[in-house]
């Protein structure tokens, strides 16, 4: 680990502490009474926080790969000091939240409120993080909520946290005794669900209105909450959706699952359920530690998730809703950094490209031809842009689309702003600390991001979440239609544009139904491009070995 991941991981453990019962006096201007508890948090300059609040029955015992069930109804008093333990992950640099101490009891959520504004009926904001269902917590200092709330104290702003990894998202059905665990491939939407539940009985308590309901998301959570919509459990749970660089495409299917599930039978050497649950948490984390590399992302399973999610959003069952949909301008780029810099990223990303193509009929694979044809600049580019439209904007295209043909209101934006990091420009995740206002946070912008833009961009969201319109003075946001499409591209002077990337769109719209996501655990490495650098490298060699030969005879 460098020095300045080192002292980053300190600094997020320094935060550490628990939570405990209030037995004496304390101030009840900062307490709320819920259901499950009167929790008691903290002030700083105007706003209240209330840090490590449970929303659910810990995970744990008999509950271990089981569905959440609801927190018991309680009369103490407790801290809402310290945020609750990370979800069981591996470290990793990008994912501030891993440096934190983590558990299996992790479901916890924080909250924001302004303490000046004392609306009693205040919108609410709930954020679910990315990761690729993998990684994330609400103690990553990305998704503080302080200036956020600060700048907009009439907004109430919740993180909550749910099962990641091999805890939140594996299928069991492979082991004996795997029936009793229906609900384990999509354990972390369903961890969604009960956070939204708990925000709906008792976020009046901190002034929110519980029926003005926004829930957002990126990368992962922005998958999550492209799904809630359509899974029935969730209905009028939320009012509006902010989906930043996740969809549905971000789903797997049965087959695709089963791959995890077998390197966990391998790794933990459990052949049934009764194995699997005799493993303690120390066991877990290091079984997890081998297999933080292959997660799963939500199963299509027919059941909580459609076969095609895409069909849902069809038959018009979000029409009820407002949303947001997003993509960046270069969201692939992000995997530079993710994958060890450049020269990784430039050996490997052809290598998918090509196990991907292989999905594709004659006809698609021609339209692919066509879109590498039409784009100038090195082969790795073209295949970067590729996977932005196919993983990233076009799905999330088709679901304003067919959100509005059903008579639903949605607004689409194209985030263009770039990061100051080499090879990055309007990467993955780079929108994230002008969300928040953390501008500070330079994780992926790689230098402190515009304070205008982050201010422009937070008064956008929270427009949103209070009336269904993200306009701002200056700047008239236009709804989306399959007509116009009008865009926000946004960035330090943002714009409305009809219809971006239109040949793209056009071109490449009918891929998604072959559901192209970030999946590499099947992946074959006999392509054409490992064998061209194979035969490459081979090349090489036998000059270098000829030039020393040479040298050799000449001495």
């Amino acid at each position: 680990m460098s020095q300045a991941a080192s002292a980053v991981r300190d600094a997020i453990r320094s935060t550490y502490g628990e939570n405990k019962p209030i037995t004496g006096e304390y101030d009840v201007s900062l307490a709320a009474v819920c259901r499950n508890g009167t929790f008691v948090g903290k002030e700083q300059d105007g706003v209240k926080v209330f840090r490590g609040v449970p929303f659910a029955k810990p995970p744990v015992g008999r509950l271990r790969w089981k569905r959440p069930e609801k927190a018991d109804d309680d009369n103490g008093v407790y801290e809402a000091y310290y945020n609750g333990k990370t979800p069981i992950q591996t470290e990793w640099p990008t994912e501030q939240a891993s440096y934190y101490p983590q558990s299996e009891d992790c479901l916890y959520l924080n909250i924001w409120t302004g303490s000046e504004c004392l609306d009693s009926k205040k919108p609410v904001m709930v954020f679910f993080h990315g990761g690729s269902y993998g990684w994330g917590g609400t103690a990553d200092p990305l998704y503080d909520g302080f200036n956020f709330v600060k700048a907009n104290p009439d907004i109430i702003l919740v993180t909550a946290a749910y099962r990641t990894g091999l805890m939140g998202f594996v299928d069991l059905s492979y082991l004996k005794g795997g029936e009793d665990y229906p609900d384990a491939p999509n354990l972390g939407l369903l961890d969604h669900i009960e956070a939204l539940r708990w925000v709906r009985d008792n976020i009046g308590a901190f002034g929110g209105d519980a029926d003005n309901v926004t829930i957002f998301g990126e990368s992962a959570g922005g998958g999550s909450v492209s799904l809630l919509p359509i899974i029935p459990e969730a209905k009028g749970l939320f009012r509006r959706v902010i989906a930043e660089s996740g969809s549905v495409a971000l789903t797997f299917s049965k087959e695709e699952c089963k791959d995890f599930t077998l390197r966990l039978m391998r790794e933990s050497g459990a052949d049934s359920m009764e194995k699997l649950i005799a493993l303690s948490e120390a066991d877990i984390i290091r079984v997890n530690e081998k297999l933080n590399l292959y997660n799963n992302f939500p199963q299509r399973d027919g059941n909580l998730i459609p076969l095609n999610p895409y069909e849902a959003y069809r038959r018009g069952i979000t029409s009820d809703i407002d949303v947001m949909f997003g993509t960046n301008a270069n969201e692939s780029n992000y995997w530079v950094g993710e994958i060890g810099g450049i020269v990784p990223f430039r050996f490997s990303l052809p290598v998918k490209y090509e196990n991907d193509l292989r999905l594709l009929d004659k006809d698609d694979k021609a339209r692919v031809k066509k879109f590498m044809s039409l784009r100038k600049g090195h082969e790795l580019w073209k295949i970067v842009e590729f996977y932005n439209e196919v993983m990233f904007r076009l799905p999330a295209i088709r679901q304003a689309e067919l959100h509005t043909v059903n008579g639903g209101k949605a607004y689409m934006y194209y985030w263009t702003e770039p990061s100051a990091l080499r090879f990055r420009g309007a990467c993955h995740a780079v929108e994230l600390a002008y969300v928040f206002g953390n501008t500070h946070e330079t994780i992926f912008t790689g230098q402190p991001a515009n304070k205008a833009l982050s201010a422009m961009v937070m008064k956008m969201w929270s427009n949103f979440a209070r009336c269904g319109d993200p306009s701002v003075e200056g700047f008239e946001w236009l709804p989306y239609d399959v007509n116009e499409r009008r865009t926000a591209v946004l960035c330090k002077e943002p714009k409305m544009q009809g219809d971006v990337l239109s040949k793209q769109r056009r071109l490449l719209m009918p891929l998604i139904r072959h559901m192209i996501n970030a999946s590499y655990m099947s992946l074959d490495y006999n392509v054409p491009f490992t064998r061209k650098m194979i035969g490459i490298a081979a090349g090489i060699t036998a000059v270098v070995a000829g030039i020393a030969i040479k040298k050799l005879i000449k001495k």
